[in-house]
Formats: C-alpha cells, sequence, structure tokens
C-alpha cells in the first residue's frame, strides 16, 4: 500500500480548499495509507511535508489547493524524485487544466490519481533564478505587466475571483509603458521592447488563458510569449483573444523556442511564476527535462477538465 503525504491550502478557491482536503483525505484512504500534513500555515504545511519525506515516509505527496499549491508540492517532489499528486480547489487551476485533471471536484480528482498511482506521467518542468530565490515552477513565469497586474491584485483583498484580476488589469494599464528587456536565449542575445513577456512551459495561465498554445509539457522547451510594442488601446484588443489562443496570429506576438533564457529589463519589475510573487527580474530559466513524476494520465485527449 502506497504511503501518501497530503497538504491543503483550506483558504484556496474561497475557501473551498478546506472540504476538498477533507474529501480527498476520505477518497485517498480507501487504497493508500495518507499522512495530512497540512499545518497552520503554508509555511509549516511546507517543513511538515519536508520532514517527512526526509525521515523516508512518503511514496507521493498530494496537494489541494490551486497553483500556488502546485507550486509548492513541485519543488518538494522535484528535490525528493518522489511523485505529485494535484487535487485541483484554487481559482486559476492552470497546472490541473494542462494535465487535464479534474477541476474543484475532489473525488474525481481523487480518482484520477489512484488510476495513475502505480504510473506517473513524467513531464518537464522549469528551473529558474530571481534576485531572491531559486526554485521550480510547472506553468510559466512572467516579468511584464502581468506581474504588475498580479501584485496589484494581490494587494487588494475585494474584489473575489477572475474579476479582481480583470480590474487589476484596467487600473494598471492606464499607466502602463512598454518595457525595454535584455535578453540572452540559448546564448544569443536580444533587445527589445514589449508589453508582455512570459518564460511559459505550459499553455495556460491566470485561470485558463491560453497564451502559449503550442507549448507542450513534455518535449524538453521553454516557450517564450512575447507581445512587442503596441498602444495601450492595441493590447486592450489583443488581450481577450488569449483565452482561446486566437492572440497568435498578431502581428506583435512572438514566440521563441528554447532551451534557456535570462531576462533583464531596464526598469525594476516584479516576477511571478505560477501566479505566486518569486522576486524581481532578473529572471534566469532553464528547462529541466522529465524531472517532475505527476499522478496524471499520458495524454491530453483524456482530459476531465474544462
Amino acid at each position: 500500500m502506497k504511503r501518501l503525504g497530503l497538504i491543503t491550502n483550506p483558504s484556496a478557491g474561497n475557501g473551498f480548499g478546506k472540504l476538498a482536503g477533507q474529501v480527498a483525505v476520505a477518497q485517498l484512504q480507501r487504497e493508500c495509507e495518507v499522512l495530512d500534513l497540512t499545518g497552520e500555515t503554508k509555511a509549516q504545511s511546507e517543513a511538515n511535508a519536508q520532514e517527512a519525506i526526509n525521515q523516508g515516509l512518503l511514496d507521493g505527496l498530494v496537494v489541494v489547493g490551486g497553483d500556488g499549491a502546485v507550486q509548492q508540492g513541485v519543488n518538494l517532489c522535484v528535490a525528493a524524485d518522489i511523485p505529485l499528486g494535484i487535487i485541483a480547489a484554487g481559482t486559476g487551476n492552470d497546472a490541473a487544466r494542462t494535465l487535464g485533471l479534474p477541476i474543484r471536484d475532489a473525488v474525481a480528482g481523487a480518482g484520477v490519481l489512484l488510476n495513475n498511482i502505480q504510473k506517473p506521467r513524467v513531464v518537464d518542468v522549469v528551473r529558474a533564478k530571481t534576485s531572491t530565490r531559486e526554485l521550480y515552477f510547472f506553468g510559466s513565469t512572467n516579468a511584464d505587466f502581468g506581474a504588475l497586474v498580479n501584485m496589484r491584485a494581490n494587494s487588494w483583498k475585494w474584489p473575489k475571483g477572475p474579476s479582481r484580476y480583470k480590474l487589476a488589469m484596467v487600473v494598471e494599464l492606464a499607466k502602463f509603458k512598454p518595457t525595454k528587456y535584455s535578453a540572452i536565449i540559448d546564448g544569443v542575445e536580444k533587445n527589445f521592447e514589449a508589453m508582455l513577456c512570459t518564460i511559459a512551459n505550459s499553455q495556460y495561465f491566470g485561470g485558463g488563458m491560453k497564451f502559449a498554445p503550442n507549448a507542450l509539457i513534455d518535449d524538453g522547451y521553454l516557450d517564450i510569449f512575447i507581445v512587442n510594442k503596441i498602444s495601450r488601446l492595441e493590447l486592450l484588443r489583443v488581450f481577450p483573444k488569449v483565452y482561446t489562443g486566437e492572440h497568435i496570429t498578431h502581428p506583435a506576438v512572438e514566440f521563441i523556442r528554447a532551451k534557456n533564457i535570462t531576462l533583464s529589463t531596464a526598469t525594476p519589475m516584479p516576477a511571478f511564476a505560477d501566479g505566486e510573487p518569486v522576486g524581481m527580474a532578473p529572471v534566469q530559466a532553464e528547462i529541466a527535462p522529465k524531472a517532475l513524476k505527476v499522478y496524471a494520465t499520458s495524454a491530453r485527449t483524456s482530459s476531465v477538465a474544462d
């Protein structure tokens, strides 16, 4: 019988995480031994999980929450070389969407996890370094207009959900100017001005935005997404198309596939990875092929996520 550690973010999904965690434990205990490692804080949960890993107690680690919880789990699991399970209970859930996992359905999520417990999927992650820390992430990192929007949205307690991000975007756009970037991409220097610049491993960002529709999580490459300098009005026209992937035909949109990148900005710019603040630019990122095992099916076509 597999022994799984489990950590829950009870505040994920505006409080849905707490219930999802309880349901997940009950479902997983039918076939596995489950150690609930959830602490009073995120840091305490991480410390509990790390201690269980250090003692060799875990065959895998399950996180219940959103993309922030997934990032926490990715860093623990890559370092320990144990599989990660995801019960998607957050607001964005882009990692679950990418992997084709159930979203905000803990019973179904636990079922998919158990179905894949003997043969987890192997996927790429990204190894990154910012001004303040080193980390792994699954989805994407950005130091651009989107990062400024995230920073502002995170400073507000109201409104809740995706509407907070959209309102923060309007506020930031009123004063935003194109950012000057200097990048070294697979050893080649590139200088440019852009509205958006995201380093991606997966397709999705910001709760379902399909900003890198051709990105794959097992191809051994980063997908660098750039919206070169355009007017703010034109950015407003382009941005809604990101939800469907139709933005890729716009002449200002550029994609570059690479193994590694160092991205610097002429002005101070916050960096976010999978929606979580991770310091300031410059950002160094390189693909870490096949570095993560995850309890998920091997094909996106098997998805039960919306």
